[in-house]
């Protein structure tokens, strides 16, 4: 059975999708959600599913702290869901084609740095664009320019806003991403 890490900074509705997704199955099982801010609610969802927790600061990252903690928790694949700090170079070459990102755009639309979030939600807005959706992708040394392994798409109308694309988008997170993660495994 994988070893799972997922890495978040926020609330954690993805995360939360994955441990719901991975608690009853024989592939993999949910080992470790770690995170880089203390307050991060997403480290509540964890405490439900009795999954253990870690929190980092970007220093500590940056020291190999936090992939000195993945090896010892010998975890198999990382996964980032909301997760807003750039990942060192040393632990992105620790998980060779075993670190997924999950992104609220069509790449290779509306990523790269500052790009997460409601910011891509009004970026796509203010794009005039006519469809959004997820990109699921392996993460490599660049701000969402690693391989897509998954891609859907929803319509968007005149009267959609930010936050009713966020709506839509987040509903193709929850149904898709712990199925891609699922497929991944093997």
């Amino acid at each position: 059975m994988k070893r799972l890490a997922i890495l978040a900074s926020g609330s954690g509705s993805n995360a939360e999708k994955i441990m719901e997704h991975f608690q009853n199955s024989s592939k993999g099982e949910i080992a470790l959600v770690a995170s880089n801010k203390s307050d991060a609610f997403v480290l509540e969802r964890a405490k439900k599913f009795g999954v253990p927790t870690f929190t980092f600061s970007r220093k500590e990252m940056e020291a190999g702290v936090l992939l000195s903690k993945l090896q010892e928790e010998k975890i198999d694949w990382v996964i980032l869901a909301g997760f807003l700090l750039k990942i060192p170079d040393e632990l992105i070459r620790a998980f060779p084609n075993r670190m997924v990102n999950i992104h609220p755009a069509l790449l290779p639309k509306y990523g790269g740095k500052g790009m997460y979030g409601m910011h891509v939600h009004e970026a796509v807005k203010a794009g005039g664009d006519t469809e959004t959706g997820i990109t699921i992708h392996l993460v490599n040394e660049h701000y969402d320019e690693g391989k897509i392994i998954f891609q859907a798409a929803t319509s968007l109308s005149a009267e959609d806003t930010p936050e009713t694309i966020a709506q839509k988008v987040h509903a193709l997170e929850h149904r898709y991403f712990p199925e891609v993660i699922d497929s991944l495994l093997g």
